[in-house]
C-alpha cells in the first residue's frame, strides 16, 4: 500500500481556515476525490472545525498534514483513491489537551470536536513535541485495489511524502483512539 502525505503550515490567523479549506479542495481534486463525492464535503468541514481550533484556542502556528493511505501513484494511470483511508491531522504548538466541553443551545461555540467525533470513522490526539496533535479518519469505500509503483506528485511548496508497508502504520502508540458512533466520547474543545 502507497501513503501520499502532504502538509500546510497555518498562520496564527482566523482567515487560515478559509485557506485551507481551498487547499484541502485542491488536494482532493488531485488525488481523485470529486468534489460531489461525501467524503469532500465531510472532509472539509473536519478540516474548518480542526484548524479553527488550533488558531483560536492556542494563537500559535500549526500544521495541517492530509493523508492518503491506499493511493497510486499519478504516473501508473490509476484513478487516485479507489478506497482506503484519508487521515487529517493538525499539529499546534500548544501543550494543552483537549478539555471537556458542552455548549448550550444558544452558545455558539463549543461544538467542535463533537462535530468530529459524530463524523469522522476514528479520531484522537497525542503529545507531539511541545504541542499536540489532532487527527481524524474517514474510511473511503470500496477498499483499494493493489497499487503498484509509481511516484506521487506534489504541488510546489507543499512537502509530500510516500511510504509503504509497515512505516505507513499509524503513528506512535501514545495515541487516544476514539472510534464514532455518533456520540462515542464526550464534546472536547482544543485548548
Amino acid at each position: 500500500m502507497q501513503v501520499l502525505q502532504v502538509q500546510l503550515e497555518i498562520r496564527p490567523d482566523p482567515a487560515e481556515v478559509g485557506r485551507a479549506r481551498r487547499w484541502v479542495r485542491s488536494r482532493l481534486a488531485g488525488s481523485g476525490v470529486s468534489d460531489d463525492e461525501p467524503l469532500a464535503e465531510t472532509l472539509i468541514l473536519l478540516v474548518s472545525e480542526l484548524v479553527t481550533n488550533a488558531v483560536v484556542h492556542t494563537g500559535r502556528p500549526a500544521v495541517l498534514r492530509l493523508t492518503f493511505q491506499g493511493v497510486c501513484g499519478a504516473q501508473t494511470g490509476a484513478q487516485g483513491v479507489a478506497g482506503g483511508i484519508v487521515r487529517l491531522e493538525v499539529v499546534d504548538l500548544s501543550a494543552c489537551p483537549p478539555a471537556p466541553r458542552h455548549a448550550e443551545r444558544d452558545e455558539t461555540n463549543g461544538r467542535g470536536l463533537e462535530l468530529v467525533d459524530g463524523l469522522a470513522d476514528r479520531w484522537g490526539w497525542s503529545p507531539e513535541g511541545a504541542g499536540k496533535r489532532i487527527w481524524c479518519e474517514l474510511d473511503r469505500c470500496p477498499a483499494p485495489a493493489p497499487c503498484g509503483g509509481g511516484n506521487a506528485v506534489a504541488a510546489p511548496g507543499v512537502a509530500t511524502t510516500a511510504v509503504t508497508g509497515a512505516a505507513a502504520a499509524t503513528p506512535t502508540a501514545a495515541t487516544t483512539v476514539t472510534a464514532s458512533a455518533y456520540g462515542g466520547m464526550a464534546a472536547y474543545e482544543a485548548v
